[in-house]
């Protein structure tokens, strides 16, 4: 119900597992729902794992199916087996090393700015930043990054629940979480509320032939923030049932000038016939 009222929840809980049940909750809307975790590890199963560590798999797997897309911020790879690598390509969804997205924070903004669910991990947190030793992360996003994380969380116009888990009750831990939460709730009272757009008057559109195909993309006159269209197939089963359009970047579009076909664009295209 609140997620019909476009109340935005915030949850902050000790295990990742909510965020299960978080996703569960879009069950009865006509969507499909993009879920964006900002974590060390993809949390599949496991053998023995808990379920706060294998929610993943769950929400692939159970029906109904309604996941479109997963993008994963900040993994780190000796956390993760190979085989959940090449799952993560195989499915065509989305994951950022650690240091991609420390180097650019700015990749992460297109990414929250298509999603419907939020699911931040503290232990993506490096210690000496989140004040967590009793599970010492050596590794992981400092303070300034996490909480400019969150900001995009808040301010995109998408974003419909938000959630904070496995943290420890600790005093130096609090205060972080604090402050993201502050930086969640100052980004959505920032939001545009520029898509979805019923007009398209303060858009200018873009089209880019490339090979056989042609790109169209979208940049906002208001915040000078782009999108690219994914094209509904009349002749496949398309799981979006219309023309939809995926946030993406002024380098996109530049690149595709060059012709170069952007990777989230092309994922999102065979997400969607798959």
């Amino acid at each position: 119900e609140l997620v019909k009222k476009r109340i935005i929840p915030i949850v902050i809980g000790g295990s990742q597992d909510l965020t299960y049940a978080m996703y569960r909750a879009y069950d009865n809307l006509d969507q499909m729902v993009n879920l964006v975790t900002v974590d060390n590890q993809f949390d599949f199963a496991k053998e023995n794992a808990l379920l706060s560590n294998s929610y993943l798999s769950k929400i692939i797997i159970e029906e109904p199916t309604n996941l479109f897309n997963y993008a994963n911020l900040g993994y780190q790879t000796y956390y993760n087996s190979q085989e959940e690598i090449d799952l993560i390509e195989k499915m065509y969804f989305e994951a950022y090393r650690l240091g991609e997205v420390a180097n650019n924070i700015a990749v992460a903004e297109p990414v929250f700015r298509d999603a419907d669910l939020v699911s931040i991990d503290v232990t993506a947190i490096q210690s000496s930043y989140s004040g967590n030793f009793s599970e010492f992360n050596p590794n992981g996003f400092n303070g300034k990054e996490i909480c400019s994380l969150t900001r995009y969380a808040g301010i995109s116009d998408k974003v419909s629940t938000f959630g904070i888990f496995n943290f420890n009750t600790v005093s130096q831990e609090e205060i972080l979480i604090a402050q993201m939460v502050w930086y969640f709730i100052e980004g959505f009272s920032f939001r545009s509320n520029e898509y979805p757009f019923g007009s398209k008057e303060k858009f200018i559109k873009y089209i880019v032939p490339i090979d056989e195909e042609e790109l169209v993309f979208y940049k906002s006159n208001i915040s000078g923030r782009w999108w690219i269209e994914i094209p509904f197939l009349s002749n496949v089963n398309n799981k979006l049932k219309r023309i939809t359009l995926l946030p993406c970047t002024n380098e996109d579009y530049l690149a595709a000038c060059e012709q170069e076909i952007p990777e989230r664009w092309w994922k999102a295209q065979r997400r969607n016939i798959v």
